[in-house]
């Protein structure tokens, strides 16, 4: 009777709905733990079933094997992340407060952008990236025989360069709802641009940048394609090929090949365990007017 007062009908469903739909959103992840801890013959013969027993081994196997292309990633996704950040914002500053000569035309163009899908950039983005001359030697960035290609170059150029349309949108419509009032008291105390996008605008902007580094994160994270395409060294590989080939030189030996995906997927929970909060603060930014 208590619940039949404190839940309407429609509300019912709507949590059951929910519940319903976050079951689906979690059990590839439950799955994903299970086979990590079955052999071939129990993930074909009783898929649904639990695994015969803990084998720890699975994931000692993984990580031996995966380690270096998770730290791959998580450096050229770190170096990634600021320079989209410092660019896009500074960029979105610049189109938000100043005034010049075909600012909106060559906004529309930026976004215009948007609707290139990558897949199309992929073949002219390797020649180029293979023509063009490589100027340094075999250092951490790397520097292989064809141009930029088999260096950490290839893959932080088109991460950074990639993300700044959508960035630039992001911060250009956070920027433009702070209070102009701010930036001219600002002026008036002699502050130049740098200084009031420095300490005014970046510090109310944290939530919106910190949602966007989650998503750029995320996205350098699962890349594929182009590292697939772009990288053969496997000393400079990043996780997402590096894992693939963790499972073709295992056999295809699914159990840990799982185990290679959940060691994986760790440092992305990490992210957005410590940026949930300013994530959704970010997204909802504008929502709700006072």
């Amino acid at each position: 009777m208590n619940f039949r007062r404190r839940f309407s009908f429609p509300q019912i469903l709507l949590l059951t709905a929910l519940l319903i739909l976050a079951a689906a959103t979690l059990l590839p992840f439950y799955m994903m733990l299970m086979i990590s801890q079955k052999t071939n013959a129990e993930i074909f013969g009783h898929f649904w079933s639990l695994p015969g027993g803990l084998r720890m081994e699975y994931f000692s196997k993984a990580l031996h094997f995966t380690y270096r292309y998770i730290l791959n990633t998580l450096a050229v996704g770190a170096v990634v992340v600021v320079g989209t950040l410092f660019l896009s914002s500074v960029s979105g500053y610049v189109f938000a407060r100043l005034e010049f000569g075909g600012k909106r035309v060559l906004f529309l163009l930026i976004l215009s952008l948007m609707m290139i899908p990558g897949v199309l950039t992929l073949v002219p983005a390797f020649l180029w990236f293979k023509e063009f001359p490589f100027v340094g030697g075999n250092d951490w960035l790397g520097g292989g025989g064809s141009g930029f290609l088999n260096s950490r170059w290839v893959l932080i150029i088109p991460y950074i360069s990639g993300s700044q349309v959508f960035g630039i949108y992001l911060c250009r419509t956070f920027f433009e709802q702070i209070p102009s009032e701010l930036f001219e008291a600002a002026r008036i105390d002699g502050a130049s641009e740098f200084s009031a996008y420095w300490r005014i605008a970046l510090p109310l902007s944290l939530p919106i940048l910190a949602t966007l580094a989650i998503m750029n994160f995320v996205g350098v994270y699962n890349e594929y394609i182009w590292p697939l395409v772009a990288i053969s060294d496997k000393q400079i590989q990043v996780f997402s090929v590096g894992v693939t080939q963790f499972g073709l030189e295992g056999n295809l030996d699914l159990g840990p090949m799982m185990a290679g995906y959940v060691i994986g997927s760790i440092p992305l929970i990490i992210a957005f365990a410590f940026g949930m909060r300013y994530y959704i603060q970010g997204l909802t930014t504008g929502a709700v007017k006072a």
